[in-house]
């Protein structure tokens, strides 16, 4: 993976946003996936052609590394849909 120049770094303009009847949502998502997700899919790891039964740990860190802001998110996810029921009830059962 290249750095390129640290000191002054260039950056590419992002994806275009189709035409749509709702700008406002569709530049909210693509702001949302480009802070989620900014790298793009390392595809050197996939092997076209070839026998993909093995993986070895550096190309599974790579892939975790690429998916981290979507394991995040889901983490996040997981812990509101378990705590937002379980607060509710206990406001609702526990109120002193």
């Amino acid at each position: 993976m290249e750095l390129g120049n640290i000191s002054k770094p260039t950056y590419g303009p992002g994806p275009e946003a189709p035409g749509s009847s709702t700008p406002g949502l569709v530049t909210m998502a693509h702001g949302f996936l480009r802070l989620v997700q900014p790298n793009p899919l390392p595809v050197e790891l996939f092997k076209f052609g070839q026998s993909q039964s093995e993986f070895n740990q550096e190309d599974i860190h790579e892939l975790l590394l690429y998916e981290l802001g979507f394991l995040v998110c889901a983490a996040i996810g997981v812990l509101f849909i378990i705590l937002v029921p379980l607060v509710g009830c206990c406001f609702c059962c526990c109120r002193c």
